[in-house]
Formats: structure tokens, sequence, C-alpha cells
């Protein structure tokens, strides 16, 4: 908390708590002088600024080909040199695109806050920590932000240092590190960051794919809804979101990361890879994309007798579009158009005690030395 404290000769200082002090007796403090006259101004803060991918303001035209420009010209997510690229995009794309998202995302719309499951839970998330790290460090100030679409990154770390944050950490929501995901809001942020005169002191979050708070969280969610249905799987799939093949080529981790997170998973949740098995979801395009495909995988265990699936998305750190309409509703209809008979699509973590839990853990460890 803040003290202004007023003197004689009309100088003000403005002196903050810091938790602790190194003696464990009492609040360590910093005093911040101002002159005779000085604007106050708010300083001293420590942010943190969550950020999951995207969401549309609205499933109608517009929003959605704004939405879906901003994401699709982002050359970390679409590589294709822009000679090839930018006439289809906009030629094609975006002409016939918005119409077809906009009606996938009408049927996961939370029609009471009139906005996307993403950002319901994203918010949700941020509200949460700011709360909980509150009364772990008042300086502490948290806020959550979309790396496309609304709120902005660019908007909300303004948003921050002008509430005093004078460190901020920078939190990407993918447990599993790609260019196409962490590496590009760390992009934006920066890009937002070389317009500031005052910049704050900067940390970025690594991935979390195989941090053990992550593992027994996605451990304890994984049984907890499985004892909820009325059927035990056959057999339980890990779908992670797709990249393109040659991303992984060039040097991306992000397939190494996807299964590793499962090894772990596995070997707390004492499951072979019969059990579990790792498949990857949302392609787009001709060019071939990381194996085996989730709708392919489905279709085809179906066939093969399995009438009973589950499937959790271990890379989904809040249910969106990809989870709650790709997953739960169209592989559900595949599973069971190739005689499946009882499916069930898992929630994410979201902001689950579990959840909360492992973001909160990611946020302390990259905060220390600074709380």
């Amino acid at each position: 908390m803040f003290r202004s404290l007023e003197f004689g000769n009309g100088a003000k200082i403005v002196a903050q708590d810091q938790g602790n002090g190194s003696n464990g007796s009492g609040p360590s403090r910093r005093a911040i002088r101002f002159p005779d006259g000085h604007e106050e101004i708010a300083a001293g803060r420590i942010g943190v600024l969550l950020v999951n991918l995207g969401t549309p303001d609205g499933t109608d035209y517009w929003s959605m080909r704004r939405y879906l420009k901003e994401f699709l010209s982002d050359r970390r997510v679409v590589e294709a040199p822009r000679l090839i690229w930018w006439p289809v995009l906009n030629g094609i794309i975006l002409s016939t695109r918005p119409q077809k998202s906009g009606a996938l995302y009408d049927k996961v719309w939370n029609t009471e806050r009139n906005e996307s499951p993403l950002r319901t839970i994203t918010r949700s998330q941020g509200e949460k920590l700011g709360a909980d790290l509150a009364r772990t460090d008042p300086r502490i100030i948290v806020d959550w932000a979309m790396r496309y679409g609304n709120p902005s990154i660019a908007e909300k770390l303004d948003a921050l240092t002008a509430a005093g944050a004078e460190r901020l950490l920078i939190v990407p929501l993918y447990p599993q590190y790609s260019a196409a995901t962490t590496a590009t809001v760390n992009d934006k942020a920066f890009e937002a960051l070389s317009q500031m005169r005052w910049q704050p002191a900067v940390r970025t979050a690594p991935p979390y794919h195989d941090d053990p708070a992550y593992i027994e969280a996605l451990a304890a969610s994984t049984k907890k809804h499985l004892a909820a249905l009325d059927f035990e799987p056959d057999i339980v799939l890990a779908s992670f979101h797709g990249i393109p093949k040659s991303y992984f080529e060039k040097g991306d981790p992000y397939h190494c990361q996807c299964q590793k997170t499962v090894r772990l998973l596995r070997e707390v949740l004492g499951w072979g890879p019969e059990k579990l098995m790792v498949t990857f979801q949302s392609r787009f395009g001709r060019e071939e994309w990381l194996k085996p495909y989730t709708d392919e995988t489905v279709a085809r265990l179906a066939r093969e007798g399995v009438r009973k699936m589950a499937v959790i998305m271990p890379g989904f750190a809040a249910d969106c579009l990809e989870t709650l309409e790709e997953i739960a509703g169209e592989n559900a209809e595949i599973f069971e158009e190739n005689g499946g008979e009882h499916f069930a699509a898992l929630p994410c973590l979201n902001d689950s005690e579990e959840g909360m839990a492992v973001i909160k853990a990611v946020v302390l460890r990259e905060l220390s030395g600074w709380i």
C-alpha cells in the first residue's frame, strides 16, 4: 500500500510497503520523493499480464473478419511467402471464412456476457490471480490480454504502466512453446514496449510443459472429470492444437514438449501409451501438419471397435472454440458416425482450483527476486 507524507517545505514522499523486511519484523519501504508542486504519479508496482490467443468481439461478419485478418496476417502463424498468401487471404479466406467461423462461434458464445468463452475464462483467471497475489504482495497488479482481438496487449501494457508498474512479467498462457503462440505474444509485447518512452523492466514466462505443478494439476483434473462420467473410457486422447510439420522441421520444439507432457502425465496416472494417446487437431490448408490427426484417429478407433472415448486438451489453458466446438461437437459426431457410443470432452484447467494453482506457481516462480 502507499502512504503520502507531507513535509514543512512542501516536499512530498510517497512511501510504499514492500512486504516483509529482511529480518522478518515488518514491511520494508521504498520512498519515492517528489519536489514541491510535482504531479503525483503511481510507481513501485509489479505488473503481471496474462495473455491468451485471442477472440473476436462478436460473431457477425465484420467482427469475425477483423479478428481473422489480424490472426492470419501474423507471419508467425502463416509463414508462407506474402506474394502467395496475401491474395489467398484477402481474396478468398476473408470473403468466405468469417460467415463460417461466426456460425461456429455462435454455438459456444457466452450470450449472457456477449463474449467468447475464452474471454470469460481468461478474465476470471486474471481476477482470481490478482486477488490471490495481492495477499502475497500488495504491490502486485494482475491484468489480462489477448494476442489477437481485444483487450490488446498494447492497451493492457499502457494500463499497467499507468498504474505504476515498474516491473512487468508477461505470461503467455501456453504450456508448450511454439513460435506461433508463445513467440508471437512476446513479439507483440516488445513491439508495444518499443513505443514507450519509459519502459518497465520486463520478464517473460517460459513454457511450463513439464512443470510438476502443471502435470499434477492435469492428473488431478483428469481423474476428477473421469470419475464424474457415467462410463469408463476404453481410451483417452490427449489432443493438442497442431502446427505445420514444416515448423517442427525448422526447429520448433512444440511437438517434443507435447510428447513430454503426455509422457509425464502417463507416469502420474499409471497409464500406458495404449490408454493415453497423443493427437493433433485444428489443421487448415493443404500443408501436412503434425500427426496423428485427432479427427482421423477418432474415426479410426471407432471403426476398430472402441466404443467409449474421452478427450483431454492439455495444451489449452482455457476452453475455447477448438475445445468446445471442434472436440466436444465435431469430433463427438465423428465418433458416433463411425460406431462409437460414449464420448466425452473433458474441461480444460480453466479457472478451476487446479488451473489457478498452475498459473500461480508459474507466476510466483518467475517473480522470484522481485517479491
